[in-house]
């Protein structure tokens, strides 16, 4: 089997505010890539969408551009820039660093098929 998609063309695409995704499902492999502006908080931009105070997707991630820092719940902290390739567990929260967007490609299938959706459903 052989099956190809193009990310500029992707299957669907989820606004919230300050950023974006763009999500390429294919057989074994939910693809997203995520747009976050300047200001961007997952706390504030994406939690009232999810209805959890902290985000429950887990990521395997690749940071294209921009930096981001991350806050797990426990209190643990780290930043991510370009080139960076790195794994998040459930119950964090995260923000954009400076002043430009971020775009992180994340290939471990929940944040295509789950992120920013409503709880129920």
């Amino acid at each position: 089997m052989i099956e190809v998609k193009a990310a500029a063309k992707p299957d669907e695409r989820r606004d919230f505010p300050r950023g974006h995704l763009e999500a390429v499902h294919l057989t074994g492999l939910d693809f997203a890539v995520g747009t976050f502006e300047p200001g961007w908080r997952w706390s504030e931009s994406v939690a009232p969408i999810a209805g959890t105070p902290s985000c429950q997707v887990h990521h395997n991630g690749y940071v294209v551009e921009g930096r981001m820092h991350l806050l797990m719940d426990d209190g643990t902290e780290d930043e991510v820039g370009p080139g960076d390739v790195f794994v998040v567990s459930p119950g964090h929260d995260v923000w954009v660093v400076g002043d430009d967007p971020v775009v992180v490609h994340d290939f471990a299938g929940g944040m295509a098929k789950d992120y920013a959706k409503p709880a129920n459903g």
